[in-house]
């Protein structure tokens, strides 16, 4: 499938919330209950991507929006202390957070990597222990576990970060 990735508006702002609640679905048909609690991620999270300009929705060959993700410059407070593992580098770098898509959407992982990576020469993400589908879709892509991250609540994240 191929994808057309383009910056969020506001206008995109109900579509996105819709995609976030059905992401959380699909995690939870995993197995992955933990990981966006009910309300969360949080409406204004996604506001304020918009505002920044690291929002991007993705639209299949219809033109209907199937995916959204955002691509933020550092620093990301959470990455500033690592555990059991470290860093590539200290360099600067871009985080992706927020990756969301319709069950029915199938590749969305891989285009949004392949774009990012496209757009910047180094990446952080993080994902919750539990979410099999994107630590696999992070190993095919030749990300390199570095270690646990806390969010600001304090839960835990494996950390992952790709360089060229």
């Amino acid at each position: 499938m191929t994808y057309i990735i383009r910056k969020s508006t506001m206008d995109d702002l109900p579509v996105i919330l819709d995609l976030r609640d059905q992401a959380r679905e699909i995690m939870r048909s995993y197995g992955n209950i933990y990981q966006w609690p009910d309300g969360y991620p949080r409406d204004d999270m996604f506001k304020k991507d918009i505002e920044l300009g690291g929002s991007h929705v993705m639209l299949d060959e219809t033109g209907v929006i199937v995916g959204t993700f955002a691509l933020i410059p550092s620093p990301e407070v959470t990455y500033n202390v690592i555990y059991n593992g470290q860093w590539l580098d200290d360099e600067p770098y871009h985080v992706i957070h927020r990756i969301a898509s319709t069950p029915e959407s199938h590749g969305v992982l891989d285009a949004l990597l392949d774009y990012c990576e496209s757009q910047v020469g180094n990446i952080r993400i993080d994902t919750h222990k539990a979410n099999v589908i994107m630590r696999k879709g992070l190993k095919k892509h030749g990300y390199q576990y570095c270690g646990i991250i806390h969010l600001l609540n304090g839960d835990e994240r494996l950390a992952f970060q790709k360089r060229r």
